[in-house]
């Protein structure tokens, strides 16, 4: 049976928060489109999470997870930018697993690790509904980006590509 304990702290958050939240169960999937299709919403209000690894000088290693629309990408000259970094690249899978506590396709645009730093795009805040797998491949979440924004308390800063007109 799989490991659930990421999947039980974010639902003891939300709870203790009074979030109005709606789970979503469907088959198993990862893939942003997919998992979007199987929960019938557009993929915009998807909330698409990457693990990042930011270079700030040569001594000097941080960790973000940035959340971006599922439509869009994450702009990395923009992280760049936003953490006057040398580098910017995404994380090898085992750390981005240990700091998000949960395996790819499934992370939370929650940090629940001091040392991931949470920023997130200003067009997923703005959502009135927002859709993510809830640490798991088979339940998804849905809640308010105003509520995500209010629990998650991330750093807002533009991080996603411009949307395709």
């Amino acid at each position: 049976m799989p490991d659930h304990g990421t999947y039980d702290r974010l639902i003891s958050l939300l709870d203790s928060s009074s979030v109005d939240y709606k789970l979503i169960d469907h088959e198993p999937e990862g893939t942003t489109e997919a998992v979007s299709a199987l929960r019938g919403h557009p993929v915009s209000e998807a909330a698409k999470c990457i693990v990042l690894r930011v270079k700030v000088d040569r001594r000097t290693t941080r960790h973000v997870l940035a959340v971006v629309p599922g439509d869009r990408r994450v702009d990395l000259d923009a992280v760049k930018t936003l953490f006057a970094a040398r580098y910017v690249g995404f994380s090898d899978t085992e750390t981005a697993e240990r700091l998000a506590q949960a395996v790819p396709g499934t992370v939370l645009p929650f940090s629940f690790d001091p040392e991931l730093e949470l920023v997130t795009d200003p067009d997923v805040v703005a959502q009135p509904r927002l859709y993510f797998n809830a640490a798991r491949l088979d339940r998804s979440l849905s809640l308010s980006g105003a509520d995500y924004e209010r629990v998650a308390r991330p750093r807002v800063e533009r991080v996603a590509s411009p949307a395709l007109t």
